[in-house]
């Protein structure tokens, strides 16, 4: 929960930062309508529902009914299409408010495994899909890491060979996101030759015979069901095939630009979840006979916190337009990443300085954060892997 008390008139934290001419009154709806929700819904349960390590699963239908699963996605599925990516940016952002990535994770996984069924399978799938999992009455993760590799997407070893009308599939996934909890896995194989040109993407059901997971226990994200996913001669129809065989990495490829803008909307709010919470306190708290914010030290702390969460929140917003124009800009998406989270990165740690020994309990926001930074950074690409990415893009 955030710490419980008036932080004044911050003109940088989420409700008098300056918005720039982007946001509509309809922007502004959405926001007032997903954080009403989020504060009478989730909120009050955060803390409980960390420390459980999970979530009801009626959560999914009550952010159904909201629109939250929704937006986004074609009318006809259920979904609530919109305009342009600032729908998304606010629904990061009023998301992030939770500090709790374990339940935004798993509350949204449907946002990296539908995406491929919609961009290149079946209408017969989407209508089988789509609609069930838009209301919440379905979960649907991806499952592409393996435990040889996580960002080296195109030599994944899990094989799917066709005998007659089904694929036989063998190998396992790890570190999936709702693996525990979905219905529906969008998942990677190999039914070709070595390299991207041989992978091939399989909707996978959770009752199929031969299909097995295992949760598994993490440094952060706590409310969010990870696990590891074992395949043996687990038989799926050929009619699950999603798009073209051996022609999967297309579909893989569709959901890293927008998880990538996703990713660094949260991770930038994440950063002014902290400032909030470092103002706060410094505010209330006293040292030496004076605020805590009345010493230098601190406030440069704090100032500097708001230079790199501006900076981030402007490239951001520069990312959002180009996508929305329908440009694809892979290297300046993939250098927001990293600007992003190496911004709550920076935040979390002179936060939890600044909280001290209030910090580091659990139950604070912060302290929740702090842990949660390394999967921001690895998650979606690594730092390393997005700044290689660019020097290729830049023709080093």
């Amino acid at each position: 929960m955030p710490i419980q008390y008036d932080d004044g008139d911050n003109p940088f934290d989420f409700d008098h930062r300056y918005l720039g001419p982007y946001y509509t009154e309809d922007h502004k709806s959405w926001r007032a309508t997903l954080r009403s929700f989020v504060d009478e819904e989730i909120m009050p349960h955060v803390d409980e529902w960390d420390e459980a390590g999970e979530f009801p699963r009626e959560l999914y239908k009550k952010a159904a009914e909201i629109g939250l699963l929704g937006i986004g996605y074609p009318e006809e599925y259920g979904g609530t299409p919109v305009e342009d990516e600032f729908f998304q940016l606010i629904t990061a952002e009023e998301m992030s408010r939770l500090s709790a990535g374990g339940i935004n994770a798993s509350l949204l996984v449907h946002n990296i495994g539908l995406p491929p069924v919609l961009a290149i399978g079946t209408n017969e799938m989407k209508a089988r899909v789509a609609p069930s999992v838009l209301a919440g009455e379905k979960i649907h993760a991806l499952a592409i890491t393996e435990p040889s590799g996580g960002s080296d997407v195109a030599n994944i070893k899990t094989k799917a060979v066709l005998e007659g009308n089904h694929y036989i599939v063998n190998g396992s996934k790890m570190f999936i996101t709702g693996g525990m909890r979905a219905d529906y896995y969008t998942v990677a194989v190999r039914t070709g030759g070595e390299g991207r040109s041989g992978i091939s993407l399989l909707l996978i059901e959770r009752d199929m015979p031969g299909f097995t997971r295992t949760s598994l226990k993490k440094q952060g994200w706590w409310a969010s069901d990870t696990a590891a996913l074992y395949f043996d001669d687990v038989r799926v129809p050929k009619e699950n095939l999603i798009g073209q065989e051996n022609n999967g990495f297309i579909g893989i490829m569709t959901n890293f630009n927008s998880e990538r803008l996703w990713m660094a909307a949260s991770s930038n709010s994440l950063a002014r979840v902290c400032m909030e919470d470092a103002i706060a306190w410094a505010r209330e708290r006293y040292t030496f006979g004076k605020r805590l914010a009345d010493h230098q030290v601190i406030r440069h702390k704090i100032a500097e916190m708001a230079r790199k969460i501006n900076a981030t929140q402007a490239y951001l917003e520069q990312c959002a337009l180009r996508v929305q124009a329908g440009e694809k800009p892979v290297a300046d998406l993939s250098l927001l990443k990293v600007q992003s989270t190496l911004t709550m990165e920076f935040c979390a740690r002179e936060a939890m300085q600044i909280l001290g020994g209030a910090g580091y309990m659990r139950g604070c926001r912060v302290e929740r954060i702090y842990r949660e930074v390394r999967v921001m950074a690895i998650g979606g690409g690594s730092e390393e892997i997005m700044r290689d990415l660019v020097a290729r893009q830049m023709g080093i």
